[in-house]
């Protein structure tokens, strides 16, 4: 023939005898995916690859090893043949038509009666690629198509319940998967938590978390905002425990799209716990972390070379004071606009200077993005004074003093109160 007519169709080979005539990298490569398919894969060959003669000797394979004989292709569901010579080649080819049995042809595809496409699986999704006989052409657009599947671009929701007895439908129980979105910023947002969120069913979403990312979802996934305030918890914890498990009992997809990480105060840990216990498969997607990345976009450090070797994480209601009080250690402050009176006296208490330098960084990545500086013992009346608002994230420590907010107020050319915080990246 003279062209590639196509009519794509995806074969079941499990138990069935398919045979493999050659024994070198190709057949070799083409007798691997037959066996991971589930096929009886039966190779002909005077010779094998290394890779090949493993497999027989292990038994996953049969190998008979001698030239193709035209009574070797009885009983065979499909012929895979990849000789390099081409009278062996044509010999298995006309066998194969004579006894209608489907023919791949690794030599010469325009021969052939069945091709084998450049091939992507993400998940229970299988992407085939055919390029008219231009194999390297298919590879790419298949690496290419495989990313975009990888990376979220592409819509993987599963539209229709998996047909029982398949192995997609034991799945069916549904799953969880705990997301970190990161301080705010969609681009901060892993590849793993945009492909989750690409094939979800129901989203249940922080206040923190990148709304910006919701846009992207089918009309059609349910949203439920649990968002909370300070002081104002709309949905309980045990509520949202309880909705994740329900929803994917009920076989749906669901992921806990939260700011920031879900291990650091996300209430992550307790969250997989109750999955686990309802028998439910949970996952958890580490996120970019605020108490890093919210200083970071202000252009200050927790650590840095000679004024800082390590740093610590609280929020207001943990025991400040017994943070180290030495130079160089670092306290990251979250959710502490409301108590930061009461959390810079603990520190002055337990022996921090007054003049140890202070960085509240608010919205950050954000419209309302901005950075105030002052010292522990003045930036909470310096806050109070410029409305500093949460979310915010603060920063006590000599790393403060390198970020721009702190050297243009300490320039004379703006004043502490407020300096916006240093561009994104």
């Amino acid at each position: 023939m003279t062209d590639l007519p196509q009519y794509p169709l995806t074969l079941s080979v499990a138990g069935r005898r398919v045979l493999v005539v050659g024994g070198g990298p190709v057949a070799a490569r083409r007798a691997r995916t037959l066996v991971d398919a589930g096929a009886a894969v039966h190779v002909v060959a005077p010779q094998a690859d290394p890779s090949l003669a493993d497999l027989a000797a292990e038994g996953t394979i049969t190998w008979s090893g001698r030239r193709y004989r035209s009574g070797d292709l009885d009983g065979a569901w499909l012929v895979h043949t990849a000789t390099g010579d081409p009278d062996v080649d044509g010999q298995v080819l006309a066998d194969a038509d004579a006894a209608r049995v489907w023919c791949v042809h690794a030599g010469d595809a325009a021969q052939a009666t069945a091709w084998v496409p450049a091939v992507a699986t993400v998940d229970d999704v299988v992407v085939a690629v055919n390029a008219g006989g231009d194999p390297r052409r298919a590879s790419g657009l298949r690496d290419a198509i495989g990313a975009l599947l990888k990376s979220g671009s592409l819509p993987l929701r599963r539209r229709r319940r998996p047909a029982a007895g398949t192995s997609t439908a034991a799945r069916a129980v549904g799953s969880v998967a705990l997301v970190g979105g990161g301080p705010g910023d969609p681009g901060l947002l892993t590849l793993r938590g945009r492909r989750l969120l690409a094939e979800a069913d129901v989203v249940v979403v922080d206040r923190l978390a990148p709304h910006a990312v919701l846009a992207e979802l089918d009309p059609d996934v349910l949203v439920v905002d649990v968002g909370k305030t300070p002081g104002h918890h709309a949905v309980p914890q045990d509520e949202i425990n309880a909705l994740l498990v329900q929803h994917a009992l009920a076989g749906r997809r669901v992921v806990r799209l939260k700011g920031g990480d879900p291990y650091v105060f996300g209430r992550g840990s307790e969250e997989a716990e109750v999955c686990r216990r309802a028998g439910v498969p949970v996952e958890v997607v580490p996120g970019v972390t605020s108490a890093v990345a919210v200083p970071a976009v202000a252009g200050i450090p927790v650590t840095h070379r000679g004024v800082a070797s390590g740093f610590t994480v609280v929020t207001a209601h943990d025991d400040i004071g017994a943070v180290p009080a030495v130079r160089d250690h670092t306290v990251v402050l979250l959710m502490g606009v409301a108590g930061l009176a009461g959390a810079c006296r603990a520190m002055r208490a337990a022996g921090r200077p007054d003049d140890t330098p202070v960085g509240i960084v608010e919205d950050a990545f954000g419209p309302g993005e901005r950075a105030t500086v002052g010292t522990l013992g003045t930036i909470a009346d310096l806050a109070e004074r410029v409305g500093v608002r949460s979310p915010a994230v603060t920063v006590v420590g000599d790393v403060v003093r390198l970020s721009p907010a702190w050297r243009d107020a300490h320039a004379g050319r703006r004043d502490v109160s407020g300096s916006p915080a240093a561009p994104s990246a």
